[in-house]
């Protein structure tokens, strides 16, 4: 019995209102999330005041990554006690250091996790050592990731020492800020949240000339390990912020 024209209407009407549901539900997913050719993975490498603290929020900011300062990462681990933070306590708290897969773990977790990590991320603080370095690609490689580039910013340490011991650091957010060169609109007060600026107790002229030479004397394998790699890109921090930061995005904007 064939159907009647009312049927035939309304099984015409019924695809017709599947098609528009189709059509609504893949528009409310919003657009692909970004290839990997339109993500950012990044290490910046650079002495204490060389302007990391500067860049990298900016790097972060501007190209959607998150920023993983892996000194700030531990301390975070350590107060929440998570289970890789209760380990590197213990470590810790026994003189010792924290192990190459420890501090891994730590930046694996937060690629798996962190939703701001999605697009990519900017390393600060790691690696430190060549097995660090490679223990890194290894566990992007498992990911299916790699790195990009390797940005090292390159500045003399007498320039480096001035810098330094003027610096004022915002404890919350790491926003650093310099008596002289990039002072805060009211002294001592962070320009975002009005809460008082320090200065740190070890950016003093001896011991930063310490730290400069336990800097030079690990970083150096490492940005031989990379620029073996073609990743290495150095950029002179000693211009002015706005001129690294473009010097920055041009190496971030015309990988291959």
């Amino acid at each position: 019995m064939p159907a009647s024209p009312e049927i035939e209407y309304l099984k015409t009407l019924v695809s017709q209102l599947n098609e528009k549901i189709a059509a609504l539900e893949a528009k409310s997913k919003g657009p692909a999330a970004p290839s990997p050719a339109a993500q950012l993975r990044t290490i910046l490498i650079g002495p204490p005041g060389a302007g990391k603290g500067t860049q990298a929020p900016r790097i972060r900011d501007d190209f959607c990554v998150c920023h993983l300062a892996t000194g700030d990462m531990l301390r975070d681990q350590v107060e929440k006690k998570t289970p890789l933070g209760i380990e590197a306590k213990k470590i810790m708290d026994a003189g010792g250091l924290v192990s190459d897969d420890i501090m891994v773990n730590m930046i694996k977790e937060q690629l798996e996790n962190n939703k701001e990590c999605k697009n990519g991320f900017v390393l600060d603080g790691f690696p430190r050592t060549v097995p660090q370095a490679q223990k890194l690609d290894g566990m992007l490689s498992a990911r299916g990731e790699k790195l990009d580039s390797v940005v090292q910013l390159l500045i003399d340490d007498q320039l480096l020492i001035s810098r330094i011991t003027g610096r004022l650091i915002h404890p919350a957010s790491g926003r650093s800020y310099h008596k002289i060169f990039h002072p805060p609109k009211k002294a001592g007060i962070d320009d975002i949240t009005g809460e008082p600026l320090i200065q740190r107790s070890d950016d003093n002229a001896e011991t930063l000339t310490r730290r400069l030479k336990t800097y030079h004397t690990q970083t150096g394998p490492v940005v031989d390990y990379y620029k073996a790699k073609g990743l290495w890109h150095g950029i002179d921090a000693a211009q002015s912020p706005k001129v690294v930061w473009d010097n920055l995005r041009s190496v971030f904007t015309t990988r291959k």
